[in-house]
Parts: structure tokens; sequence; C-alpha cells
């Protein structure tokens, strides 16, 4: 079984990339066929760039002519795709990614072909209005369909009348590994104070506003630390200013590849606040479960978040664009020992039954071999 991996860019970015790349590398590594192409996120190169993981697992980035719409414009992936198609048993195309989808059928590959469902496209309306017939067309080639949680399946508009051949495959991340003396550096700046961590893009569908006004009502030995960069930052700090939530609320910037590990370990609690659909699973909560933290998280209709964090299982579920909600499931869970406790080996669990990237493989394999069977 040969199996290529095809869409969104290189180098990683976000979620969607992270995925196609741990299955490309987690592939390689059992001695699996499965080679990855995507496009470059760099419209300055313009070679075709091949980045050997093993001697029979590639990495094949196709030039970028121009980014359009959040999508990268490579008509080299349409010519690279026409021309290996043959190679592969399996395609897995990554969606939303319409260039993906357009290599793929202007390719006239004739084998079984996965579509990964990472979330509907919501922000780029235009460009769905554009893409629509070939996103149907793509529905409807796919032997299976899978999301990254049972409840996105369920409630996209678009899968509706193809549950039969719908599945779901949830994202699944090593173990994360920390530096003792950074986590309790980052401890040492906080003496005495209950550590709340919440990363992303400074952007208006996270839903950092609530978090910064859940700060209001919680004591001054709590503190909110805010990792990331985005187009909100100034507004953000504005609202912190402008309600003296300095002592208890500070953005940190970017937290860089080596921090981040050191700071999920020295949280003692993880908090998403996220308000739409945009946030259609959320990765740093299962990263924040692998390092045993309680997650309080929100009920985003249509989305897959709180499934992934279950609701007094692995943390508190709550409504959405609610500071009080916020600030009470965190006063909740910090402020009882014994439910802390109970969340803590919870979340620990949780990641260990069904978030391990080795999970994720595993169940992988099992649906490419339901197409052989």
């Amino acid at each position: 079984m040969k199996i290529l991996q095809v869409g969104k860019f290189h180098p990683i970015i976000g979620g969607v990339e992270k995925v196609m790349f741990d299955l490309t590398s987690g592939f390689a590594a059992r001695g699996i066929d499965c080679d990855m192409l995507c496009a470059n996120n760099d419209t300055t190169v313009r070679k075709l760039t091949i980045k050997e993981l093993t001697p029979r697992n590639r990495i094949i980035i196709c030039p970028t002519w121009k980014k359009l719409f959040a999508t990268m414009i490579s008509p080299a992936m349409i010519r690279e795709l026409k021309h290996r198609c043959n190679e592969y048993d399996i395609i897995h195309i990554h969606h939303p990614d319409p260039m993906a989808a357009l290599a793929l059928y202007m390719s006239g590959y004739k084998g079984k072909v996965v579509l990964h469902w990472h979330s509907d496209i919501l922000k780029q309306a235009n460009l769905l209005k554009l893409y629509k017939p070939l996103q149907n067309w793509m529905i409807g080639r796919a032997s299976v369909i899978l999301g990254t949680t049972p409840i996105y399946i369920k409630e996209s508009p678009f899968l509706k009348s193809v549950q039969d051949k719908c599945t779901y495959l949830p994202i699944g991340i090593n173990e994360i590994e920390r530096n003792e003396k950074a986590v309790q550096a980052i401890r040492n700046q906080y003496p005495g104070k209950k550590i709340i961590f919440s990363l992303g893009r400074l952007v208006e569908y996270k839903g950092y506003k609530y978090l910064i006004d859940a700060a209001k009502d919680l004591d001054d030995d709590y503190i909110i630390l805010i990792g990331g960069s985005g187009p909100l930052r100034d507004t953000l700090q504005a609202q912190i200013d402008a309600n003296n939530l300095n002592s208890k609320v500070r953005l940190l910037g970017r937290v860089s590849d080596e921090d981040l590990p050191n700071y999920y370990h020295a949280t003692d609690l993880y908090c998403l606040s996220s308000t739409m659909k945009t946030e259609a699973f959320a990765i740093v909560q299962i990263e924040a479960m692998a390092c045993g933290k309680p997650v309080v998280s929100t009920r985003i209709p249509g989305s897959g978040v709180a499934w992934v964090n279950a609701d007094q299982e692995s943390g508190l579920t709550v409504d959405v664009c609610n500071a009080k909600a916020l600030s009470d499931a965190i006063r909740n869970i910090l402020g009882n020992t014994e439910l802390y406790d109970k969340l803590a080996k919870g979340a620990r669990a949780r990641y260990e039954n069904v978030f391990r990237k080795e999970t994720m493989i595993d169940r992988c394999l099992d649906i490419y071999g339901s197409l052989n069977g």
C-alpha cells in the first residue's frame, strides 16, 4: 500500500499541516510508503523542493504562484499530481484546500480517495461560491470522509446527505516534553499565583475579550497568560489597561516552540474562550490534557471543541461569549482540590485513550485497510 497526503502548504504553520505531516512521518517510522504533496508557503521559491524523510518517504513541495483567498495558488501541484498519481493506492486529501481538490480533479486519478474534513469553509464566503461545485464533486468522489470529531461531521451542512460514508479520526499528538528548570522559572515569575494559560492568534473568534473580562471576577491570586500574536493585540491590551487588569492578565506575544511545552506544564489550568465554529477542534486542548491540566472551554454550536474536552471528565465546558461563565468555571476548578484532581487525572486519561499520535496512526491504517478489504 502506497499513500499520498495532499493539501495545504509547507512549512507547517497550522493544525491541518501538522496532521498531514504527523501522518506522513508516522507512517514513515513504521516503514509504510507515504508521501506528502503540498504548496510552498513562500511565494518567492520558484523550484520544486523534495525533502526525504526516509529513502521511501518524501515531502514534495510545489512552488506557489500567488496566495489568494487564503489559498496557495500552485499550478505545479496540478502538474505534479497528474504526473505522480498512479504511483499511489490511496490519495488522502486534506480539506479545506481548493488547490488540492482541483489538483485531484485534473489528475485523472482512478484509485481510492480519502477526504479529511478538518472544517467547513466559513470565513471565505466568496471563495465558497466559486469552490462549491468542486467541493461537491470532491464529496461525491471520496471513498470515505473523515472528520476530527463525530460532532463536526454530523453537524456540517455539506455532509448531511453522505453520513453513510463518514467517520472520524481524532487528532493525536506525542507527549509534551518539558524542561523542569524552565517550568520552575515560569512559575517563579508569578509567585503564589494560580496560572491560567491560553494560546492562539489574537483574532475575533478566539474570544479573548471575554477571557479578559473574566479576570474582573477573579481574585488577585489568579493570573491569565495569553500567548500568541495577531491584529487584535493593541485592542486587547487597551481593554486590559482600561480595566486595570495588568496584574491579572498578560499578553505574552508569540511563544517559541522551545518554550511552549514549559508553559503548558507550568500552568494550573488551560482556558479556550473561542466563540465560533471556525474553532473546529483546538489541538491546544489536547496539548494541555497531555500535561494533565484541566481545561475550561466553550460549547460552540456545530464545533467539535466540547467533544474534545469532555465536560466533567477532562474539564468544564461553558456557553460562548460569557465572561461570567468562564470565571465561574475557572474558580470552580482551581478552588476545589477534589474536583481539580479528578479533572487533572481525567484530562491525562482522555489524552492517553483518545488523542495519542500512535492511536491516530493505528485508526487511520484501519480505515485504509477497510478500503482495500
